[in-house]
């Protein structure tokens, strides 16, 4: 599976501006690989602005369409006001790892519960207008033997698919790579096995 996820430092985020009848909406994005790392964010957030009014929130630490490490918050808003449309943002944009605050200062007049959730909304979706982003590929780890003669050509055939090679454990006989294979591209080395000339063996794990 490949999807977008904001491309942040760890510990970075994005923020955005958003008034609403003089209330003013700051919406915090980051990278959230985690729901660590989302809370890592509210924190900051909290620790910047201790005097607003609310810090309401929601994140998708996973890829788009994640069941689990998931999360909104209200923070003292009207029930269904703030957390989960910000949530329903997020879970639009197709984002995975993506983690949002929206610190609301109070401008003195009241939004009411429709007028909240649709600033809350706007908040999190201009924060999105201009997040930069990188794709998430998940991969599945593959061994393959090859010897040493042909480590080289496997390498080189390797990069041009993007596959990378996370570990090489080297023993007298050849090389055992251990490779990030794309898990939405079916596994065919066939190719590569011609190359080496039949010298390459998958490894059960």
């Amino acid at each position: 599976m490949r999807y977008p996820v904001p491309d942040l430092p760890p510990g970075g985020w994005r923020e955005s501006l958003h008034e609403v009848e003089k209330s003013r909406f700051i919406a915090w994005l980051c990278h959230a690989p985690s729901p660590t790392a989302f809370e890592a964010l509210l924190a900051e957030a909290r620790r910047a602005h201790p005097n607003a009014s609310h810090h309401c929130s929601a994140y998708i630490a996973g890829p788009p369409g994640e069941q689990h490490a998931i999360g909104f918050s209200d923070d003292g808003e009207p029930g269904g006001t703030a957390g989960r449309p910000m949530f329903q943002v997020l879970e639009g944009s197709g984002l995975g790892q993506v983690g949002c605050v929206v610190t609301r200062y109070f401008g003195g007049t009241k939004l009411g519960t429709g007028g909240l959730a649709r600033a809350y909304a706007q908040a999190v979706a201009r924060g999105l207008d201009d997040l930069p982003l990188r794709q998430v590929v998940e991969r599945t780890v593959l061994r393959l033997k090859v010897d040493f003669a042909g480590e080289a050509e496997a390498r080189a055939w390797l990069e041009a698919r993007d596959v990378p090679i996370e570990v090489a454990d080297y023993a007298s006989d050849g090389v055992l790579l251990s490779v990030g294979w794309p898990s939405d591209t079916e596994v065919d080395l066939t190719p590569l096995e011609a190359r080496l000339r039949g010298r390459l063996a998958l490894i059960d794990a």
